[in-house]
């Protein structure tokens, strides 16, 4: 979730040249307040199961994960 954050911070605030540290400083907070405002979610294109199937070598499942699934 970090890393799309990030992603859309980017795209939207910091896709330009920003002169100095204090402008960023407040270019930021505007864009996070204007963020935490609109109640800005993330939507997830897939469960937990359908990412361990497709990402599974990157997000192994617990042993106790493994376990149960086992059984």
């Amino acid at each position: 979730m970090a890393e799309i954050e990030i992603g859309v911070l980017v795209s939207q605030c910091l896709n330009r040249r920003i002169p100095d540290q204090a402008t960023l400083d407040y270019e930021v907070a505007a864009w996070t307040r204007g963020r935490n405002h609109a109640g800005a979610r993330i939507t997830w294109m897939f469960g937990i199961e359908q990412a361990r199937q497709k990402l599974g070598h990157a997000y192994p499942a617990s042993a106790a994960v493994r376990a149960e699934a086992a059984a």
